[in-house]
């Protein structure tokens, strides 16, 4: 899937206030992606603020030293009123309403012209005009193709934030989804500015002790099966209280299971409130985890997806793991 490009800069060129938006529990690629675009559309003369569902996770906000980044619970009457006259609703790495969250309801209420710059397999209809190509890595990598699109200079500014929306979601170039042209893209930003080491210390070398006793008690509820192809874990909202984490500090520790040798499918169910869990779904098999989200309402990639149960956890974790030994059994059997 190709994005017409032509189209997207015409739809921008028209714009004048543009409001840009992504998904709840905000990621790399989401933050990183909204920084470098609000940088891209503010140097061709536009008026743009990024209002999200959900604020941003500790380690990113080193992206935003000016709190650009409003979260939707803070706003003012005078942003109320700005969004009243926007003439462009910008959505970022989702297209799905339950990823939108609160964000939905401005969506759904607005008069003005709706797009989405995304990289996802699946996703609703929500309205907009999808700009979607699902073999980029990241929307971070497309939003790099927009700088060119646009015709904007490259500057350190813009790279630095797409480049943690590349890195994040590739894993720091460790998942399939990279490509040698990923990294001519990551060239492409190091040589506009993006300082890979530094970048690297901020997101990875900043962990708070929370975190840390966090990733402790998660992983020791690691359960396998399938003789030890399918490993399992889970996080609850006292997990955080006791440690004195937050619910970002969780962001990666699923793929920590696929460090386990001889695992291929991994699974982290995430407390949001009572009988509520959010699972998230990753393989190196050929087992297809946006298929395997999408039976739950969720989406994603082939390789990492999510969804949503209303469900108490011994009930969730049945469930999905009855679908995740089925789907191993006829794919990979």
């Amino acid at each position: 899937m190709t994005i017409d490009w032509r189209a997207f800069t015409a739809t921008v060129q028209a714009a004048t206030r543009i409001l840009l938006t992504a998904h709840v529990r905000p990621d790399g690629d989401c933050i990183g992606s909204e920084i470098a675009m609000k940088r891209i559309l503010e140097s061709l003369g536009k008026d743009v603020r990024i209002i999200n569902p959900h604020r941003t996770p500790p380690t990113l906000t080193f992206l935003d030293p000016t709190n650009a980044i409003r979260c939707l619970e803070d706003l003012t009457e005078e942003d109320s009123a700005w969004i009243d006259g926007i003439d462009l609703l910008f959505v970022l790495d989702t297209r799905s309403w339950a990823q939108l969250g609160e964000m939905g309801k401005t969506l759904k209420t607005t008069r003005a012209r709706k797009i989405v710059l995304d990289h996802h397999l699946k996703g609703d209809n929500i309205g907009a005009e999808n700009f979607v190509d699902n073999t980029a890595e990241a929307t971070g990598a497309l939003v790099a193709q927009a700088v060119r699109a646009l015709g904007v200079p490259l500057t350190k500014e813009i790279a630095e934030p797409a480049f943690v929306a590349l890195t994040t979601d590739t894993g720091w170039f460790r998942f399939a989804s990279v490509t040698s042209q990923t990294f001519r893209t990551a060239a492409e930003l190091v040589d506009a500015g993006a300082e890979p080491a530094a970048i690297y210390r901020e997101l990875y070398e900043q962990e708070s002790l929370g975190r840390v006793r966090l990733i402790g008690r998660i992983l020791a509820k690691t359960e396998a099966s399938l003789d030890g192809l399918v490993m399992c874990t889970w996080v609850t909202l006292d997990d955080l209280e006791q440690t004195g984490a937050i619910p970002s500090d969780t962001e990666d520790v699923v793929n920590m299971l696929l460090q386990v040798n001889g695992s291929t499918i991994a699974l982290l169910f995430s407390e949001l409130q009572e009988n509520c869990f959010k699972v998230s779904f990753r393989s190196r098999c050929d087992v297809d985890c946006s298929r395997l989200a999408a039976l739950f309402g969720g989406g994603g990639h082939k390789q990492a997806a999510g969804a949503t149960l209303n469900l108490p956890l011994d009930e969730a974790k049945r469930v999905v793991l009855d679908a995740v030994h089925s789907a191993y059994q006829e794919t990979c059997s």
